[in-house]
């Protein structure tokens, strides 16, 4: 994929329809939104990347608990700081798009709940997953028993294998049998 002018060609346009679960019309939002957070990003150099904080300020990330996560997950920089080019944003919004499919879906948040990117999830991984939907606040963090209980709870229900981790194929596994998963798993711009 790649152009990110002030206009997009027909042809990049029909590109990114094939590479993408978006249609001609969301790309072309797209587009402009992500033109406009260039603008927004207030830099001296022309950037083809948006910087993290910049993408944060969209109002469908602001109040994800995973929003940082999930720039990090999407960003290809190879300084890793989750800035943004326009494909990585594409990828963001297709993957979070009504026409994703469950295994594209699964596998982004898969990727983004795996907070030390090992592959698998495990202990750690799942109290950093609950605590950012629980919020770290005192009226709401679990306390110490809570949260083991809980992570083995998880381990007991999607670790198929016995190995104390949740690998791709379990997260997948536990994610079929859960139908409100596609619908709330979900970017609109």
């Amino acid at each position: 994929m790649g152009a990110t002018g002030s206009q997009l060609s027909k042809e990049s346009l029909s590109e990114y329809q094939e590479l993408t679960f978006l249609t001609k019309q969301e790309i072309l939002l797209a587009h402009r939104r992500f033109t406009e957070l260039q603008a927004k990003a207030d830099r001296n150099i022309q950037s083809h990347r948006v910087p993290m904080n910049t993408i944060l300020t969209l109002p469908e990330l602001k109040s994800n608990p995973f929003r940082k996560r999930i720039c990090r997950v999407f960003s290809t920089s190879e300084a890793n700081d989750g800035s943004l080019s326009f494909d990585d944003f594409l990828d963001l919004l297709s993957a979070f798009s009504d026409s994703a499919t469950l295994e594209i879906k699964s596998h982004y948040a898969f990727r983004i709940f795996d907070f030390d990117d090992d592959g698998t999830l495990d202990n750690r991984d799942l109290e950093k997953l609950v605590n950012c939907l629980t919020g770290e606040t005192d009226e709401t963090k679990l306390t110490d028993d809570e949260m083991k209980q809980l992570i083995n709870n998880i381990l007991e229900e999607s670790d198929i294998d016995k190995d104390g981790t949740v690998n791709l194929s379990e997260f997948q596994h536990v994610i079929s049998r859960s139908p409100d998963f596609v619908s709330s798993f979900k970017i609109v711009l």
